[in-house]
């Protein structure tokens, strides 16, 4: 990762949880498990980045989630090894269509997000503010979280 990239090494205290699998539609159920005491909109977000894999670089694909917490805020990065495939967010979805709103779900809960590429991967971040997993509520500051949503890498509000 870059020194630039909000996640990378040395920038937020406390070691991230790392977890190595294969992206596959019954991996997505097990991580949610698997990062309960993150709360609600953390499982999301990686539910939807995980099946953004899944869907668009290939069923059985090696991803690296990372999750971490620092302060009010909780990090999560998903890793897969296609560079040149990446996320955009498009613009509202049909609300028959049965696919196309994991980046906008993604985009409504996260202070920000982005797209970080190496050689031979990128990482999807995102912040969020962190959840209370006891009993599901947010932190005080979750309830102003920022005004109307940009964008991701290829979108011409983008926000890193």
């Amino acid at each position: 990762m870059h020194d630039h990239h909000p996640l990378a090494a040395g920038r937020f205290v406390g070691p991230p949880l790392t977890l190595e699998l294969l992206a596959t539609p019954a991996a997505v159920p097990r991580l949610r498990g698997a990062l309960r005491a993150y709360g609600i909109d953390v499982r999301l977000c990686v539910s939807e980045l995980v099946t953004n894999v899944v869907r668009h670089v290939g069923e059985g694909v090696p991803v690296t989630v990372r999750v971490w917490r620092d302060g009010g805020r909780v990090r999560v990065g998903v890793t897969d090894p296609e560079p040149g495939v990446l996320p955009v967010l498009c613009g509202a979805s049909d609300a028959e269509a049965e696919s196309g709103r994991g980046l906008v779900l993604l985009d409504a809960l996260a202070v920000r997000w982005g797209v970080d590429r190496g050689p031979g991967c990128k990482t999807v971040w995102c912040e969020l503010f962190a959840e209370d997993a006891e009993d599901g509520g947010t932190t005080a500051e979750r309830s102003g979280r920022r005004g109307p949503s940009a964008g991701a890498l290829g979108h011409p509000s983008a926000r890193s």
